[in-house]
């Protein structure tokens, strides 16, 4: 085929979608269309909806062309039923891409939707949601007045964010509460930790204490450094703290199981639902394979934090420490557009090297501790007590 028919079919397509005069089906032969609509697609009908719009909506000066498109993709990505399945237009993909890298602008808080209601996975660590007094496993009934009953995460979300110094009003709902109650909490600039590491004494030797905020693109190199504090000392005992960890990337949930489990080891299944998996192996050194490890959970423990909790129990059969997890066991990629949107589509589900599914499900806890709102008020931990305990008999 000739360019010059190319071009002209490619305009003949074109004006044939701004006319709506035939159907997306319009078969375009050999020519070699990246975009191309499926041949049975018939789109007669959105346009006909986008030309009534065009005629007969009342308030031209909202007609945007380039705000219809985006809602029009954004209403497609809905229909799937999948939360974790987003839309985002351009300077919501770059706030995306930031909160990933760990700073961001507003409460600092991961939300989620589980049956149906918005609840809160964790406040983050040192942040305004934190300090307002904000716990795992709250519900979210309403944000500044508005019910998120029909809210989506990204909708739920640009009502929450806001500018350094304001303040924002959520209506919360906790496990316990016979009424609802209203928290307020003064937005600012967050920056994430991706870990912390002290040493804790007892009477059988130094014990180390690594809690992982998230995992953010700068978890491995943070972590390496603090692999090598713990290797210089006489220690033999890790606890790992996953508590209130939302998660981050596959990778590096992948790159830190490495330093746990031997060379070659599944840290995590991905089921693509179609009988195609795919196994994800450990890389790393092992460098602690040896070491006496447990691990704390709670239900703000989600995603990538399930990956690493679910590797070392299958691969290591090291405890479980603390409550239920979150059951966030899905893995989505981030698609980039041309224009700057992106799309963070479900790829697959994840499963634990033995084959459990965590999604809506979670991990047990080998040892099962609650926290009471006393033990908060008083400051006292009983699940980190616990994981001492049993550590300084392994």
């Amino acid at each position: 085929m000739g360019s010059k028919l190319k071009k002209f079919l490619i305009i003949l397509f074109l004006l044939a979608l701004l006319s709506g005069g035939f159907s997306l089906g319009f078969y375009l032969g050999d020519l070699q269309c990246n975009v191309c609509p499926p041949e049975a697609l018939d789109f007669s009908l959105f346009w006909d909806a986008y030309h009534k719009i065009q005629e007969k909506f009342v308030d031209k000066g909202k007609l945007d062309t380039q705000k219809l498109i985006y809602g029009a993709i954004s209403g497609m990505v809905q229909a799937l039923g999948d939360p974790y399945t987003v839309f985002f237009p351009p300077q919501e993909s770059k706030r995306f891409i930031e909160d990933v890298k760990g700073t961001f602008e507003g409460v600092g808080m991961e939300i989620d939707i589980k049956n149906n209601q918005l609840i809160i996975i964790t406040p983050l660590e040192g942040t305004p949601a934190q300090r307002a007094g904000l716990r795992a496993g709250d519900k979210i009934l309403k944000i500044n007045g508005t019910s998120t009953a029909n809210l989506t995460i990204d909708q739920a979300i640009n009502l929450i964010r806001g500018p350094q110094g304001s303040e924002v009003v959520l209506t919360i709902l906790r496990e316990g509460w016979e009424v609802p109650r209203e928290i307020k909490v003064i937005r600012g600039i967050i920056e994430v930790p991706s870990l912390k590491l002290e040493m804790k004494d007892s009477s059988q030797g130094p014990i180390a204490y690594i809690k992982i905020y998230q995992f953010s693109e700068n978890l491995p190199y943070d972590f390496r450094e603090a692999a090598f504090k713990i290797l210089s000392t006489p220690t033999q005992k890790i606890i790992i703290d996953l508590r209130n960890n939302p998660g981050g990337y596959l990778e590096v949930a992948q790159d830190i199981t490495g330093w746990f489990v031997e060379r070659g080891k599944i840290a995590v299944i991905e089921d693509f639902g179609n009988g195609k998996k795919e196994e994800y192996k450990t890389e790393g050194n092992g460098a602690f394979a040896d070491y006496k490890v447990v691990v704390l959970i709670n239900q703000g423990s989600a995603s990538g934090a399930e990956i690493l909790a679910g590797a070392l129990r299958d691969n290591q059969s090291i405890l479980l420490i603390g409550e239920k997890s979150f059951g966030k066991g899905s893995v989505q990629e981030l698609e980039r557009l041309k224009d700057g949107s992106s799309l963070k589509i479900t790829v697959a589900k994840w499963l634990t090297p033995e084959g459990s599914l965590i999604t809506d499900i979670g991990l047990e806890p080998d040892v099962k501790v609650e926290i009471t709102d006393q033990d908060i008020e008083a400051g006292r931990d009983p699940q980190l007590d616990k994981a001492i305990e049993i550590i300084k008999n392994l």
